[in-house]
């Protein structure tokens, strides 16, 4: 399967390197190494979710305080993998890879699958941001229309009336479909580029998988006297917590009528050099405190984190600061909103999708 091709631009090659060498000069004048503190995250928060589990079984009498632990369980998980696993995928907190895949594996044991994830991640979404086929993470479900150049059919026509109900969904189809089919679905992007999953692979993830719900489910009715219903429930309230605060996350960074959504051409070409697409599909969030920089992995940073993913968030800042000021010279298309903002156009790429709006424009 061929694979698309970025413009060839070499005025732009030149630029990205004039970039590229303003960053490491602005990252190697930082005197700390501030990768540190994500090393000591990576105790912290399993602890914190392993803490929180057992906090669970002990108060397995107080249905209220059980159901609150598993509730908080899940949003710890998607701080562990917006500090923890995305940094380890590309191997930013150690400097041994054995380490960042000992961390990466946390991922097993929450009901994800690490070894496809990092391939999803960095065959897939890093490779061909925003490109329908290539880009896993914008991959049409069948209910919601992510890519404006494709007609909305059926259901997809009224998204902007009913997302709100899919998205708090959105882990459960990743536990239970998107991972399975990636694993064993010939027609899938992963195993079209990626060839065969070798087949100890396939065992851990369906073996990881039942553990997961063993020790979510099956414990807590087994030895510790919790109802199965309420057991039920209280995981199911982790996982649409989850999958909504992920998503409030992730959701304002790609797919907004700002962003491009790169069409290929008849010979798999993409219409900008590798450079220019990086910016014009991905946007900022305006949001720079304590709790975005510390809490949430510097997410509201991500054009950084596609130009340089070879640095940890907490660099982020300062690149950040060197990219917008480079754009504003030589005219690259760096964008950045408010998160209610952001949020808000991704509902507008929603309702525009409904609507076919992309295919009147081109009539």
């Amino acid at each position: 399967m061929e694979k698309p091709i970025y413009l060839k631009d070499s005025e732009d090659a030149k630029l990205f390197n004039e970039l590229r060498k303003k960053v490491n000069q602005r990252v190697e004048a930082i005197p700390e190494n501030r990768d540190f503190y994500i090393q000591m995250k990576a105790i912290v928060l399993p602890m914190l979710y392993l803490g929180l589990y057992v906090f669970a079984l002990l108060n397995a009498e107080n249905s209220w305080l059980y159901i609150l632990s598993f509730i908080l369980m899940g949003l710890s998980l998607v701080l562990i993998y917006l500090n923890l696993i995305h940094e380890a995928a590309h191997n930013n907190i150690f400097k041994s890879k054995k380490l960042n895949s000992l961390v990466l594996q946390i991922f097993d044991f929450v009901g994800a699958n690490s070894y496809i994830w990092k391939k999803r991640h960095i065959a897939s979404h890093h490779a061909y941001p925003n490109v329908d086929g290539w880009d896993t993470d914008i991959e049409q479900s069948g209910v919601l229309l992510i890519v404006p150049w494709i007609k909305a059919k059926g259901v997809q026509k009224y998204q902007h009336r009913f997302f709100f109900l899919v998205y708090p969904l959105y882990l459960f189809n990743w536990m239970f479909i998107r991972d399975f089919r990636d694993f064993f679905d010939s027609d899938r992007v992963i195993l079209k580029t990626q060839g065969a999953i070798p087949v100890k692979e396939k065992v851990k993830m369906i073996s990881y998988k039942l553990f997961y719900f063993f020790y979510q489910i099956g414990i807590p009715a087994l030895f510790f006297k919790v109802s199965v219903g309420l057991a039920l429930g209280a995981w199911f309230l982790q996982v649409i917590a989850a999958s909504i605060f992920a998503l409030f996350v992730l959701l304002p960074l790609h797919p907004l009528p700002d962003n491009a959504f790169p069409k290929l051409d008849e010979k798999n070409g993409l219409p900008f050099s590798w450079l220019h697409h990086q910016f014009e599909v991905t946007n900022d969030l305006q949001e720079n405190n304590w709790f975005v920089r510390n809490v949430l992995g510097n997410f509201n940073f991500h054009v950084a984190h596609h130009l340089f993913p070879n640095y940890s968030y907490a660099y982020y800042n300062e690149i950040t600061e060197e990219i917008e000021q480079f754009a504003r010279e030589h005219g690259l298309a760096y964008k950045r909103f408010p998160i209610t903002t952001a949020l808000g156009k991704h509902v507008d790429l929603l309702r525009q999708n409904a609507n076919n709006a992309y295919f009147i424009l081109e009539e």
